[in-house]
């Protein structure tokens, strides 16, 4: 399995079935990060970490610091699709990253990126 990415009615594939999801909080400016992984034609969040905490941003019950970043195992989280939202009061759009490399996702007028599995050709 392989992830696609619509974007502006154009889907992207990456052969890739681990990725981490990255953004800015508009409010805080503080960083979040999200470990997925592809399981069995779903979508599982691994792990999550943000720098710091404010704004209905808190770091779960049972984080751990570790390396500058509150880390923690969110509740086991299994979903067909993942729709990422934009705006202009994104400092910056969400950025994903699989295999060593980064991309910043472009914004989607107003339209939710969405993220699922596929099958590559």
């Amino acid at each position: 399995m392989s992830l696609c990415i619509l974007a502006a009615a154009k889907t992207s594939i990456v052969a890739a079935s681990l990725f981490t999801l990255s953004w800015t909080h508009s409010v805080e400016k503080i960083e979040w990060q999200e470990d997925w992984k592809i399981e069995n034609s779903h979508l599982e969040i691994i792990e999550a970490r943000v720098q710091g905490s404010g704004a209905g941003m808190d770091p779960p019950e049972g984080s751990k610091f570790k390396q500058g970043w509150w880390t923690y195992k969110p509740n086991q989280l299994k979903v067909k699709e993942l729709l990422l939202s934009t705006s202009d009061t994104n400092l910056e759009n969400w950025k994903i990253c699989y295999n060593g490399n980064c991309q910043v996702l472009k914004k989607n007028n107003e339209n939710p990126i969405k993220l699922y599995p596929c099958k590559s050709n």
